[in-house]
């Protein structure tokens, strides 16, 4: 369980970010092109009046997308400052109405999702099994009132902060109607680019640090890598896979944005190519990121 120190280091590190994030990502070259081909796939799994749960929400890009499709957004996030981000993005493009916010850290969801696991099976939990931080940043439980949602979305790496995959998708089949979409996008363990990027520059670690077993330290987080496998094994079987899209395998990086504002032709071959081979093997397995679609399993 999460210490009080290790939530406020969590805390600290994505407020850091939230002045910065659309300049640096999301007004991007490269990360216009990733999110728009997340979008296709948001449009093409949720309908206007769909009730869907957003986690690791960010400054609110998506959130605004689905809300000016007709789509209700709980938006999430263990970051206030990415969320008043998110608040006043919302109130800009009219949608307040259709956006909800809240704070919320998926590892108060994962625990509350080992704690359901226990109790279904007849194990009393113990105090190592509660199912919250002793000072929560937020009480997950209270989702259950807003329940049962038709879909939810984590983009852009939120699970790899994630300790129990498992535990998560244990609480997210009890918010989610049978039938509903989860769409989850992940950084992979494997990723060709990162490695020809940072062997040319001579730091093998940073090469190959997602092959690491224990993940990668980053601003006192823990970040991991897991494979697709993985991913499907934990969500398995209150979700059923459905398909998995390369977000990044031909496309760059985003640190490699210098090079792509330099090549802007060459950026829009390698995304047209990609998204026209974007479930085809090997491509989701060798990207940056990769977008895998869930149902949940009707009971």
């Amino acid at each position: 369980m999460a210490s009080n120190s290790e939530f406020r280091i969590q805390n600290s590190a994505f407020d850091d970010l939230a002045g910065d994030y659309d300049a640096a990502f999301t007004q991007s070259a490269i990360g216009r092109l990733m999110r728009a081909a997340v979008w296709r796939r948001l449009d093409a799994n949720f309908r206007p009046g769909d009730h869907v749960l957003e986690l690791n929400c960010g400054t609110g890009a998506d959130a605004v997308h689905l809300a000016q499709r007709g789509v209700h957004v709980l938006a999430t996030d263990i970051s206030q400052a990415m969320l008043d981000v998110t608040v006043r993005k919302v109130a800009q493009a009219g949608v307040s109405d259709l956006v909800k916010v809240q704070r919320l850290d998926i590892e108060d969801l994962a625990a509350w999702g080992r704690w359901l696991r226990l109790e279904t099976r007849d194990q009393r939990p113990q105090d190592g099994d509660a199912p919250l931080p002793r000072d929560p940043i937020s009480d997950p439980r209270s989702l259950i009132s807003l329940s049962p949602f038709d879909g939810v979305l984590s983009n852009f790496g939120g699970l790899n902060c994630v300790t129990d995959l498992a535990g998560a998708a244990q609480a997210l089949a009890r918010l989610l109607k049978p039938g509903g979409r989860a769409l989850m996008c992940l950084m992979g363990p494997l990723a060709p680019w990162e490695w020809v990027w940072y062997l040319r520059r001579g730091q093998p670690k940073k090469a190959f640090r997602r092959l690491r077993r224990d993940g990668v330290v980053w601003r006192g987080l823990t970040i991991r890598y897991p494979s697709i496998g993985a991913v499907r094994r934990a969500f398995a079987p209150a979700f059923t896979l459905q398909r998995v899209r390369a977000i990044g395998a031909l496309l760059p990086p985003s640190y490699v944005e210098p090079w792509a504002a330099r090549h802007p032709r060459v950026l829009a071959w390698l995304n047209r190519v990609e998204r026209r081979l974007e479930t085809a093997w090997p491509l989701p397995w060798l990207a940056d990121h990769y977008l895998i679609e869930f149902m949940r399993a009707k009971v």
